[in-house]
């Protein structure tokens, strides 16, 4: 099993900025992918963004594609989502995921799931 622990969310005003963390324990090694989802209210919880481990290729939501940008640090099992240009509407409590299926790694997955283990979320609210 891989532990997930986010960090970086709170209260930022409309096109602001803020970079999500998420670090990585225990099991790293089976880890082919991780990604970024986010749940708001009433809603079910949509993929944002994910980052294959074998080749650094990255994916994104056409909602934050240009905005957002995911990377890692290998080094310290990190991942981190940069959140520019912020809209209202990207409010949510932000979930980072991770997967231990290897065809994640080649080809994306887009679907909570494709993931293994979830951290605890964190809340990002953008007042306008």
């Amino acid at each position: 099993q891989v532990q997930l622990v986010e960090s970086g969310g709170g209260l930022v005003r409309a096109g602001g900025s803020q970079r999500l963390s998420c670090v990585a324990s225990g099991r790293t090694f089976s880890i082919y992918a991780m990604g970024w989802f986010r749940q708001a209210p009433g809603e079910e919880r949509d993929f944002v963004s994910a980052i294959s481990w074998r080749d650094d290729s990255t994916y994104y939501a056409d909602s934050v594609k240009g905005r957002f940008a995911i990377s890692r640090d290998g080094a310290k099992n990190t991942v981190y989502l940069q959140m520019n240009s912020l809209k209202p509407e990207d409010t949510a409590i932000y979930y980072c995921a991770s997967t231990g299926y290897e065809h994640c790694s080649r080809y994306g997955c887009f679907r909570a799931g494709e993931y293994n283990d979830w951290g605890q979320g964190t809340q990002v609210t953008v007042s306008s």
